[in-house]
């Protein structure tokens, strides 16, 4: 099945939706700022986009304490790379695509900043042991060569209440992790206590 009536050319979109404003035309910068230096250094959370050669794409979260992302100066960044399901998604694709887009979020906070540039996959080790977190030094990290940054409203955020507790579910009304990986993953021989405590265990030991 395919999707009627839409969008075929830029005209079109245009003509649909107008032109951004001055402001918005005018807010993109080529190199991180004092400003988004400071944003980014209170950020403990992040996505990254990136896609392989084809343009398949991947969106993947990153998370640490505040600051786990290491400004080394106006043009470049790294991420460092923690403990994980070693699926290595984003780094497969930076082997055949440089191009990676990053959303910096602050909880509490409505507007995020987004930076856009080329990746590299970092094993520096003088580098990586400036991200040593927990008496750990990260394996690699995802280096960042700077193209654009800006701010981005926080019309998304306001629409959807993510920041408000009082807009959030019940614990018992929440999708179950444990229960969709096992439904994905076909294991048949492993119960849903048995996907729940290996779940918990692995956030509880390999977080670093």
């Amino acid at each position: 099945m395919s999707f009627n009536e839409t969008i075929q050319s830029k005209e079109e979109l245009r003509a649909m939706v107008g032109e951004p404003s001055e402001l918005v035309s005018n807010k993109v910068i080529s190199h991180l700022d004092k400003h988004c230096m400071t944003f980014i250094s209170k950020s403990p959370f992040l996505t990254i986009a990136t896609a392989d050669a084809s343009g398949n794409c991947d969106v993947s979260p990153r998370g640490d304490e505040a600051g786990f992302v290491f400004v080394l100066n106006e043009q470049q960044l790294l991420i460092p790379e923690r403990p994980g399901n070693k699926r290595m998604d984003s780094f497969t694709n930076i082997l055949e695509n440089r191009n990676i887009g990053i959303l910096f979020m602050i909880p509490g906070l409505g507007e995020t900043l987004r930076v856009n540039g080329r990746a590299s996959i970092v094993k520096d080790l003088t580098l990586l042991e400036k991200m040593k977190a927990r008496g750990k030094t990260p394996h690699l990290a995802i280096g960042v060569d700077v193209e654009e940054c800006f701010i981005h409203c926080a019309k998304a955020f306001k629409r959807s209440g993510l920041w408000k507790p009082s807009s959030w579910m019940e614990k018992n009304e929440l999708p179950q992790p444990a229960q969709i990986l096992l439904a994905h993953s076909k294991l048949e021989d492993m119960s849903l206590k048995e996907m729940e405590d290996r779940l918990e265990e692995s956030y509880e030991k390999r977080l670093y």
